[in-house]
């Protein structure tokens, strides 16, 4: 295996063991944590805004809450120095004990961010420790530089007992904690192997014969560092990645130089923290910790600011306390080096560069709308289709509108594009002020803002020259001061609104390209350099920006999971662990009014499951209501009230047989046959000889509607409309027969009306009385729907209404609708029609059903008359909730529901086939196979009790099957050729006695 491989492996598990550490910080209570962990800021704007940072991660359960989290601004604004801003931490470690050993027993981290990021402007404000990475974090939240920090140094607090880390905030390192040894005095510094091409660019250590730091090297070239013996055989060198640990001895001996028994002397702390020493941590701690380091030397080395000598002093008491500690050199390998350090190292990191890091899970595309292997990189932004953007570009926060065209290697963050041509090698960077206006800043790629106009600074593709010669602009009106460079250069336009500052960015660009018909008009805009707008900007509104963007992002990502039929699961997933907010679940809901019947009915269901408690159920209820009044609209909803109707007749009985279902079953339930349509097999059945389903209706001389269940002796009279007109309760015994009143038109749905206007109408008053006779409640042969189709069936016969097989269907499934049943249209064509049959329609909310009747040999007629029976399991089993279940497997988009809907319809057809063609065998086969896809379908379709049932007697079966749901009520077979219903009744009574488990006489009736 090649070394880099083997390299990327062991940091893989490393990134992934330090996740593991991570998520135990959050849960455990013993587990070992940073006491403190700090960030430096270089004012107090910022510390405001990164406080903000970890105040949001706290309250979303990011970060340990054991730990103390505190940033520390730079005191009273003046840039104090990476040394400074550590001392200044010192003080606040003091200022939190009272003992005078005020760092022993804690594990501190400390993140010196406080830098204006002006190799990066885009980062500038939000500064650049809470930039992106290009990694989406398992919980689902976008990684930042902090968070990999954090992650990644979960582990190290186990490491050592007391002391310091201190990590520069620009250099993400990868590395196991394990490799760490802390066996040191004074000080260690964490170096990883580069290769001297990398090294050159950045500091080197070079370590002495005892292995510590024997002196540093920066930026040194190739043949240099050869030469001072700096270069290992791998052609690697010991990088200097900013992480240094500091014990305990060395804290107190620095802490010396501004306090005095643990507490700090305020003229002590003032001669070390100013703005005039600058104390460096890096350059002027470490310097004196290098064994080959002298005094003269020290003195002598480049300052954070200026060399003065009020820094000189502070070296020379620095020196004097620290000189006597060593610096440990702890080399790490394998180990990974990652500086974020110019927008052009950037841009190569996220477009070019992106594969080397795929083993850390990092991507070139993250929080976006699609995924689009080949394009630009992005990273939390919403790009629309029909833009043309170079993938060698990179877009961060920024909407980006159709006609969009972004050039190569371009940098565009926090900006609202819409149609704009950005050129080639352009940072686009937004900023909304403190005031409330807004300012684009644009420049070059590869142009460095601490370049001046005198070294001739390059801007967008020229000089700071040209460009000024251009706007026709002098000096003095675009610098106030005598430092010319381009990080002070007022030349970005305030602006009121963000498409205001897009414009004058375009304006900006156009200048550059030479195009001055404008420059009149650039002249005199109030304008902001990179520093004012980074200084004066809305830090806060930063985060409001990303989040209303990631908002946006997510809830689109989500519809078009949706879309695409993804599983709730998956759908879900964009939200991440830490799932919806209350205000994207008050969004979807909004967006759920405006869409059409397939996206509307499963955002409700998606957004059921996505939620706990009544908001739960509230939501699934609004879902399958939605679907009842949708359908209801779409069959005669909307029909007028009939006021013509009229008594015909004196009375009307009905009687139907029940229904078995052979196969297809679920396929015609809305709203799966609503959008790919139906199709079922299968037949009327009469039951000890009669035809079980009876439905009467006749003309009563009383004023009042008679409604009455005849096989439990309930019986009422209504006199009140309003009563008729609610049917939705399913423990009401007269829903069915309101439903049918409603359906028919007899009632108005929702019209106010005395029921005498009503009775006056239809010449009468009205009984109407349903039974069904013989048959246990949930008997899985479809009685309910049956009934519903004898009450229409009935009433229209008894007012003179002719209407067709299909009119009879459709007000059926209204009925359904209106009980909330929601039920398909299978049992009211297999009772309403005799024969064995197969029902099918197309997609659409009002469903067309063909009937077409089977042309079977007589034969095989009553060869399956004879080899048919119908077991009853002594149980029932309600079907109203089973409905939800299963259909909201289908709404949810669980790919079994899905496959097996399909596969189902599938085998309907192919039993039609063989039964047509007079194979009883291969028609049984095929029901067989239908039963083992109704359990996958719905585990609840069998129980012990039905596996027993047919295992007691599966030698007499060819064939098993349940009716209806299953879960209870009649089960259905096929004998064995050879064996008779008498064998089969008695083996199956001989087992379970008189538990009410039997065979029951039954004939198709054709």
């Amino acid at each position: 295996m090649k070394p880099q491989k083997i390299k990327n492996l062991f940091l893989r598990q490393s990134y992934q063991d330090a996740w593991e550490e991570y998520e135990k910080s959050l849960a455990k209570k013993y587990f070992i944590r940073w006491d403190y962990v700090i960030l430096t800021a270089s004012n107090e704007e910022q510390a405001s805004a990164y406080q903000a940072q970890l105040d949001a991660r706290l309250e979303q359960g990011r970060l340990p809450k054991q730990t103390v989290y505190k940033v520390l601004p730079d005191p009273e604004g003046k840039r104090v120095g990476s040394g400074g801003a550590t001392f200044h931490v010192m003080k606040y470690i003091s200022e939190q004990s009272e003992e005078e050993q005020c760092f022993r027993n804690k594990r501190i981290l400390v993140i010196h961010s406080g830098g204006d990021s002006k190799r990066v402007p885009q980062y500038s404000a939000c500064g650049k420790l809470f930039s992106p990475v290009p990694r989406e974090l398992p919980d689902g939240h976008r990684s930042t530089l902090f968070d990999e920090f954090i992650i990644g140094m979960s582990g190290m607090p186990a490491r050592f007992k007391e002391g310091m880390l201190v990590l520069s905030g620009d250099v993400l390192l990868l590395f196991n904690p394990l490799q760490v040894d802390v066996a040191f005095r004074g000080a260690a510094a964490i170096s990883v192997k580069e290769l001297v091409e990398t090294g050159k660019d950045h500091g080197v250590f070079l370590s002495d014969s005892q292995g510590y730091v024997g002196n540093f090297l920066h930026k040194q070239s190739v043949e240099q560092l050869r030469r001072l013996g700096a270069v290992n055989r791998q052609n690697a060198v010991d990088l200097d990645t900013g992480a240094i640990l500091l014990d305990c001895d060395l804290l107190e001996s620095l802490f010396g130089l501004i306090g005095e028994n643990g507490k700090v002397v305020s003229e002590k702390y003032a001669r070390f923290v100013n703005d005039r020493a600058r104390i460096s941590f890096y350059g002027d701690f470490l310097y004196p910790l290098a064994s080959r380091a002298t005094l003269e030397r020290y003195l002598e080395e480049k300052a954070e600011g200026e060399i003065c000598e009020e820094l000189l002093n502070c070296r020379r008491a620095i020196w004097e306390a620290v000189n006597s500690y060593s610096l440990k050199l702890l080399c790490l390998a394998p180990a990974q080096f990652i500086h974020f350090g110019t927008t052009g190292e950037l841009l190569r990191l996220l477009t070019e560069e992106i594969d080397n890091y795929e083993f850390l899970d990092w991507k070139g595309q993250i929080f976006g709308v699609e995924e689009h292997p080949g394009a630009c990189a992005y990273s939390n932004s919403y790009i629309e289709k029909n833009t043309k953007i170079a993938a060698s570009s990179y877009i961060e926060d920024s909407y980006i509108y159709e006609g969009t065209e972004i050039g190569e290697n371009c940098v565009i963050a926090a900006v609202t594009l819409r149609g704009e041509q950005i050129p080639d090698h352009t940072v686009l960077h937004g900023l909304k002020e403190k005031d409330g206006t807004f300012v684009i800043r644009v420049y070059g790629v590869g142009d460095n803002p601490k370049v001046t106009l005198e070294e001739k600074g390059a801007f967008l593709g020229g000089t700071l020259e040209g460009f000024l010669k251009a706007a026709g602009l002098k000096p003095e009106e675009v610098w106030k001061g005598e430092q010319h460079y381009l990080w002070n250069a007022a030349l970005y336009p305030v602006c009121q609104t963000i498409g205001e500052a897009v414009g004058a960015a375009m304006l900006i660009l156009d200048l550059a390209a030479g195009k001055t018909r404008q420059a009149e008009t650039y002249r005199r805009m109030k304008r902001l350099s990179l520093q004012e707008s980074f200084e004066q900007a809305d830090i806060r509104e930063i985060a409001a920006w990303q989040a209303k963007l990631n908002t946006q992002v997510r809830i689109t990502r989500f519809l078009l999971a949706l879309k695409e039929r993804k599983s709730v699961r998956e759908a879900a997933a964009v939200f991440g662990n830490q799932g919806m907010t209350e205000a994207q679940l008050e969004k979807l809901k909004d967006i759920a009014e405006q869409e059409e019947f397939g996206m509307r009915m499963r955002l409700y269901y998606y957004l059921s499951k996505m939620t706990k408690g009544h908001i739960s159920e509230e939501l699934e209820d609004t879902c399958f209501r939605y679907i009842c009044d949708s359908l209801y609209d779409a069959s005669i909803g909307n029909a007028p009230f009939e006021e013509g109707y009229h008594i015909t007749r004196e009375e009307v009985q009905v009687e139907l047989p029940v229904r078995v279902n052979f196969g297809g079953g679920w396929s015609d339930t809305p709203p799966y046959c609503n959008e790919h349509g139906g199709t079922v097999l299968n037949a009327a059945v009469r039951l000890n000889g009669i035809l079980p389903v009876v439905v009467t209706v006749r003309r009563l001389d009383k004023p009042c509607i008679a409604l009455a269940s005849t096989d439990s002796g309930a019986y009422e009279e209504f006199t009140d409309v309003r009563r008729l007109q609610s049917c939705r309760d399913p423990f009401d015994t007269y829903a069915l027969h309101k439903a049918a009143l409603l359906a028919c038109g007899i009632v108005p749905l929702t019209r106010a009306a005395t029921l005498e206007e009503l009775l006056e109408k239809l010449g009468g008053g009205l009984y109407l009385s349903t039974a069904v006779m013989g048959i246990p409640r949930g008997s899985g042969l479809g009685t309910s729907s049956i009934l519903a189709g004898a009450c229409v069936k009935a009433i229209f016969e008894y007012i003179g209404k002719d209407v067709t097989e299909n009119e009879l269907y459709t007000h059926v499934l209204c009925m359904e609708q209106l009980m909330s049943t929601g039920g398909g249209w299978q049992d009211q064509v297999g009772g309403l029609t005799n024969g064995i049959k197969l029902a099918a329609t197309r997609p659409g909310l009002l469903q067309e059903i063909q009937v077409e009747h089977l042309a079977m040999p007589k034969e095989a007629m009553e060869e399956l008359q004879e080899r048919f029976v119908l077991i009853y399991t002594g149980q029932r089993r309600l079907a109203r909730n089973l409905l939800r279940e299963v259909v909201g497997g289908y709404i949810g988009s669980n790919p079994n529901s899905i496959e097996v809907l399909y596969e189902i319809q599938r085998m309907a057809v192919l039993m039609r086939f063989e039964l047509e063609k007079g194979n009883i065998d291969g028609f049984a086969e095929l029901l067989e196979r239908h039963w083992e896809l109704s359990r996958r379908l719905d585990g609840g379709s069998t129980n012990t009790c039905i596996d027993q049932i047919f295992l007691s007697c599966q030698d007499l079966l060819a064939a098993r099957m349940i009716c209806g749901a299953g879960g209870g009520g009649f089960l259905q077979a096929v004998l064995k050729k050879g064996h008779t219903k008498e064998e089969l009744r008695a083996r199956i009574r001989s087992v379970f006695q008189d538990s009410g488990v039997d065979v029951w006489d039954c004939e198709i009736v054709f």
